[in-house]
């Protein structure tokens, strides 16, 4: 986790030592709370659409156990084929800090997820970490250019007959 955060920190820092670079605004909070809430939106509805929205065209996801996913229309993609695996019930996202400068941010916190998977007896909760960097848009608009999450713990493991 050390070695993920250095960077957007780095890059924060960098920003920061840069003359004329003004720390975020109420307005930016506020435009990244809304971010993170159509993004829950979208994972609540299971709508691969709105969860790659608040991706930029050249957004990054770093997903756990899987490859790196470049691109909005790739991150949907991948959205819809693990569309299989299950379906949320709940989805919770809590912001634990915002920080940046200029049109660069990084928002980290904690996550909540019950879903159902076919075959499984009963609803499984996990629970996990995030950091999204956001980048503010020439329209004033931000969306997040890198997402990375994972798990608290091992995903449950189905039931072998």
């Amino acid at each position: 986790m050390r070695r993920l955060t250095l960077p957007a920190l780095s890059l924060i820092l960098l920003a920061a030592c840069q003359p004329g670079v003004a720390p975020l605004t109420e307005e930016d909070i506020t435009a990244l709370n809304e971010l993170r809430a159509a993004y829950a939106a979208g994972v609540q509805a299971n709508d691969c659409q709105a969860m790659a929205a608040v991706m930029a065209e050249n957004g990054v996801s770093l997903a756990p156990d899987t490859p790196m996913v470049e691109g909005r229309a790739a991150i949907r993609a991948a959205c819809e084929a693990e569309e299989s695996e299950g379906t949320a019930q709940d989805f919770t996202i809590a912001s634990l800090e915002i920080d940046g400068y200029g049109d660069l941010a990084v928002d980290r916190g904690t996550w909540s997820q019950t879903y159902v998977t076919e075959g499984a007896a009963e609803p499984a909760t996990v629970t996990g970490k995030y950091v999204v960097i956001a980048r503010k848009q020439a329209d004033g608009s931000w969306l997040w250019t890198v997402g990375i999450y994972n798990f608290d713990a091992p995903l449950p493991q189905p039931e072998q007959p």
